[in-house]
């Protein structure tokens, strides 16, 4: 799976957003609800975020119902 910009990742009770995507580090917000969209921003390695997600499921939010810059 290839990660990209505002894709939503459920792990548990918390969802994932990648905000920024570099080539070492990522930028994400961690929330528990997707409707209210609070959540704290988050930045990790790309290597640290993949160990991160591991156990996650892809959710089919689409981007631009999610996509305000936070």
């Amino acid at each position: 799976m290839k990660l990209q910009q505002n894709q939503v990742w459920k792990k548990g009770k918390e969802y994932l957003r990648i905000v920024r995507l570099e080539r070492f580090e990522v930028a994400y917000k961690s929330m528990a609800d997707l409707e209210t969209k609070e959540g704290e921003h988050h930045v990790l390695s790309k290597k640290e975020f993949c160990r991160l997600l591991h156990g996650a499921t892809l959710t089919e939010t689409s981007p631009d119902k999610i996509a305000d810059e936070d």
